[in-house]
């Protein structure tokens, strides 16, 4: 991977104390979306989750947006104790065929003062959207670990220096907003789980820096529960302990520790105390390259469009061969008004490394919004493959007619470069056996009932929708 620009005086020792970790978390993602494309949720509260279209008997919250979960909805409860919580108002004007069979069942709560919105899950949509944050963390930084669809760990060390890393942390927030329209909370700290914790310290639109020296100090008066990686079973059991904080956690003995929850023991006393050694490393290699590029007022003519499809095509051409990858798949994006995400892909007879057959394919795919208003274009190679291997024979790629992202070899979540996805994300607040609750190395456990939910469960929480 090609090495990023360094600061003067950044040096490239691997002592500990010189590491900096950024933990980058987006606030309520599912929900920020949902206002992305429909700007007039603004300040209105969202609930978004699975489970209350027509024909449903079950379902669970996603996410709550900050305004909802004042009323006490929370990720992972069930969306009919959420929406009593939350009663609902009439639909927006241009959604009304999606909210109609939700407002004739709660005509009553129509003329309620306290009221929000509930929307579907829509993966797809938020896939692009969280593609488009990815896209600008690979830029800020060397070496990104994608946990989710909603947070990535950076190591920066080499890209600023611990006498600027406030600004540092506020140029990805900055370039965040600005360039995709959400807000992410952001921690730095010179270990993994001192950033994990101090990006959820001052949510949302949040920057707290721990630096070296200060980690021990910053977590001593949080509660059990704040440590990464500690649920409600563990805090509990911890509690039972007469270990209340972490500072309390630093200062025991650690072997009751490992005679209660065995290797975990040792993991939270180290934690409690701040030493975490590991190292920021990307989970696999990519699944595809993207490149997108947005336009200050929706584009009609065809000519500035077809630009941008080039240069983008280039850039991710020449990305992918820098990396060493073969592609067997090539797609395009185009956003119309307001936020209308289109993509289509064409996939190739074997993989290639061949920049002007992306262009061709790329101008070819995106033919069909040349007379459309668009707002943002985009362009993606996928199906990488990065043995190595002999290219295929290309007569009959031709043959091969566009399809929608759906239908494509590669699925939309598959960019998540083998990182866990949210349906790899057991939200804690799910109820489980104290003997089979939090065991094993979930490093990237979400360590707050408040959060962004799992969606593995909603199909099993039945006995929640009564």
């Amino acid at each position: 991977m090609t090495e990023g620009p360094r600061l003067p005086g950044v040096g490239t020792d691997d002592d500990e104390e010189e590491r900096i970790v950024c933990h980058v978390d987006a606030d309520c993602f599912y929900a920020s979306c949902e206002r992305l494309r429909e700007p007039e949720l603004a300040g209105e509260p969202v609930v978004v989750g699975m489970g209350y279209e027509p024909g449903d008997s079950i379902g669970a919250v996603a996410t709550a947006s900050y305004e909802a979960r004042e009323f006490g909805v929370e990720s992972a409860q069930a969306i009919s104790s959420a929406l009593e919580r939350l009663p609902r108002r009439g639909p927006l004007e241009d959604d009304s065929q999606r909210d109609e069979t939700v407002d004739e069942t709660h005509d009553d709560d129509l003329s309620v003062e306290n009221t929000g919105y509930y929307r579907p899950v829509d993966m797809d949509y938020y896939e692009s959207v969280a593609s488009e944050v990815r896209e600008i963390l690979h830029e800020c930084a060397d070496v990104v670990r994608e946990v989710s669809i909603d947070e990535a760990y950076l190591d920066v060390t080499d890209r600023t220096a611990w006498e600027v890393a406030d600004g540092f942390g506020r140029h990805i927030k900055d370039r965040i907003r600005r360039e995709v329209g959400i807000t992410v909370s952001i921690g730095v700290a010179p270990t993994m789980s001192a950033a994990k914790i101090a990006s959820d310290f001052d949510k949302p639109d949040g920057l707290t820096v721990v630096e070296p020296g200060e980690v021990a100090e910053f977590l001593a008066p949080l509660e059990v529960d704040l440590l990464h990686g500690v649920g409600p079973v563990t805090a509990r059991a911890l509690r039972e302990m007469g270990l209340e904080t972490a500072a309390d956690v630093a200062a025991t003995d650690p072997e009751p520790l490992v005679e209660r929850f065995g290797e975990r023991g040792q993991e939270l006393y180290d934690r409690a105390r701040g030493d975490d050694d590991r190292r920021v490393q990307p989970k696999g290699e990519p699944k595809s390259f993207s490149r997108e590029s947005a336009f200050a007022e929706p584009v009609e003519n065809s000519g500035p469009k077809y630009e941008q499809i080039e240069t983008l095509a280039a850039a991710v051409a020449d990305r992918a061969r820098r990396e060493g990858a073969l592609y067997r798949t090539v797609g395009v994006k185009a956003v119309l008004p307001p936020y209308d995400v289109n993509t289509r892909e064409r996939s190739l007879s074997g993989p290639v490394d061949d920049p002007d057959l992306v262009d061709r394919i790329a101008h070819d795919l995106f033919s069909e919004f040349e007379s459309e208003p668009v707002r943002k274009v985009g362009v993606r190679v996928a199906n990488l493959e990065f043995a190595a291997a002999d290219q295929a024979d290309l007569d009959g790629w031709e043959s091969h007619s566009p399809t929608s992202a759906t239908e494509a070899d590669v699925s939309a979540d598959e960019e998540v470069s083998d990182a866990e996805s949210l349906d790899d994300r057991v939200s804690e607040t799910n109820t489980v056996p104290d003997t089979e609750a939090e065991t094993g190395s979930n490093e990237e456990r979400s360590t707050t009932a408040r959060g962004q939910a799992s969606l593995t469960d909603f199909s099993t929480r039945s006995s929640d929708d009564s």
